[in-house]
């Protein structure tokens, strides 16, 4: 006995038709027009769609950042995803310092344990010695094939133009992908400093320290290095025109460079909330900062144009109001201590958040609520705006995802041998987006009060099903970890 959908449209990257989907076990064994529902579970999916679950290659769940860690775990991240239609993810692994990468590996892999969708893992270098050097291809047997490396966060995670070039030539000769936060930190340090001393504290200044120049630049730069060395090159949470003209101009020239964007980016501003009154804006930080809607159609027109290749989220999300006394209190007593030791001793208590950089925007931890909302809000602002197609939407949401970083065609489609991942998606139907609602562990949602058109109803990941309308069917454990394949195809 399989689960048999019935009566809905398909939609892949190419096409949109009207057909049956029998899942048997964890596959999609046939596609056709009036399969029998005889001897199968029947879901009825008349007047809606029926896509690939999501893929968000751009997250940081219980992360260990800006004196506190990411709100959304391996847990309620994952319920959070599911809800809104992405079946998997794909976290950043991150080297510690004086570490190695399997020592990273090994802590994510910890992490992972409460899994309810499936994941994956970049591996994110943040000190790259020669002995981690020689680790990179040792990656491959642990199913991860791409690397990240940081232009900017002085004296944290950057790293120079030689060490980024030599980590390039090592990727390329083993088939891996180098994946790269482009922003000059060495002028984004000189910039936040001054800004500072000029007593320039509020989160909108956050934007004048990473302005559109020092992202493009670095783009810039990055897309050099991978025409030289001819490795695959992979920019993330891109947001201007300036860093979008880099890549394009890489592109023309035949470098094997590609680039995401985020879904903060195509809506939400510098002026109305980087910019809002008091400290509000702190709850819109991150990096590269959001831009004005003159950068907003910029990056439509580059996923119109497949200049850009995903949309992602970057998720990493804080509290706006946390509590920092009794940690602070604590952290002293302990030489710094560490977060997750003070939580486990009274796991009631609020981590700190957003209010941490109160008086200096340089400290207000980098990040935002997006993994529910990612699919939502772009099926909103880009079908039903008239911006991309059904099909261009699964596109960049689903089906590339898995092309780029070597899952294809066992995800991201909705075709006979893929995993049945399957958001059953209801183009009539509505959601106001509220934390009030929201499933990620977060207190605001940075598209508060938006009614977006166009939800999931239903979704299945390797055919179980996790979610019924607002009913929740997952578990722990039920994500599966899932191992990527090398030389994957540069699009």
């Amino acid at each position: 006995m399989g689960t048999l959908f019935k009566g809905g449209t398909i939609i892949t990257a190419s096409d949109m038709i009207q057909a049956d989907v029998l899942v048997e076990g964890d596959k999609i064994v046939t596609i056709g027009q009036n399969l029998s529902g005889r001897r199968h579970e029947v879901v009825s999916c008349r007047g809606k769609y029926l896509m690939p679950g999501g893929i968000d290659v751009h997250t940081h769940l219980d992360l260990s950042f800006g004196g506190t860690y990411s709100n959304d775990d391996f847990d309620t991240g994952h319920k959070a995803a599911a809800f809104g239609g992405t079946t998997m993810h794909i976290d950043f692994a991150i080297q510690p310092k004086g570490g190695s990468l399997a020592d990273g590996l090994k802590v994510w892999r910890e992490k992972a344990k409460l899994a309810q969708i499936d994941y994956a893992f970049h591996m994110a270098i943040t000190d790259l010695r020669d002995d981690v050097m020689a680790e990179i291809p040792t990656m491959l047997a642990e199913g991860v094939t791409s690397l990240k490396l940081f232009m900017a966060y002085k004296n944290v995670f950057q790293v120079d133009d030689r060490t980024l070039y030599r980590a390039m030539e090592v990727a390329a000769q083993h088939g891996m992908i180098v994946m790269v936060h482009a922003e000059n930190g060495d002028v984004e340090e000189q910039l936040r400093l001054q800004l500072l001393a000029e007593g320039k504290t509020d989160p909108v200044w956050h934007y004048s320290s990473r302005p559109p120049e020092i992202e493009g630049e670095a783009t810039n730069r990055a897309v050099v290095m991978s025409g030289l060395t001819g490795c695959p090159l992979y920019v993330v949470h891109m947001t201007c025109e300036q860093s979008v003209a880099a890549l394009r101009r890489g592109r023309a020239l035949g470098y094997p460079v590609m680039g995401e964007s985020c879904v903060q980016y195509f809506h939400i501003t510098r002026d109305k909330h980087l910019g809002a009154p008091g400290f509000e804006g702190a709850k819109y930080v991150c990096s590269p900062p959001v831009r004005n809607a003159e950068h907003h159609a910029i990056l439509w027109q580059a996923v119109r144009d497949g200049t850009l290749q995903v949309v992602s989220t970057d998720h990493c999300d804080f509290w706006y109001e946390g509590g920092v006394g009794p940690w602070q209190e604590w952290s002293a007593a302990h030489n710094g201590g560490d977060w997750a030791a003070f939580e486990a001793q009274d796991p009631t208590y609020r981590r700190p958040g957003k209010e941490l950089g109160k008086g200096n925007f340089a400290k207000i931890p980098n990040g935002l609520p997006a993994i529910e909302d990612r699919m939502m809000v772009m099926w909103h602002l880009g079908v039903n705006g008239g911006k991309i197609s059904p099909q261009r939407f699964v596109e960049l949401n689903c089906t590339n995802p898995a092309r780029i970083f070597g899952m294809y065609p066992r995800k991201g489609t909705v075709a006979v041998g893929a995993d049945a991942d399957i958001a059953i998606w209801d183009p009539k139907k509505t959601r106001v987006l509220s934390a009030r609602t929201h499933h990620m562990r977060c207190d605001y949602n940075m598209f508060e009060g938006m009614r977006v058109k166009g939800v999931p109803v239903m979704v299945f990941q390797r055919g179980v099903k996790l979610l019924d309308g607002d009913a929740w069917m997952g578990s722990n454990g039920q994500g599966q970890y899932i191992a990527r394949k090398a030389h994957a195809p540069v699009i």
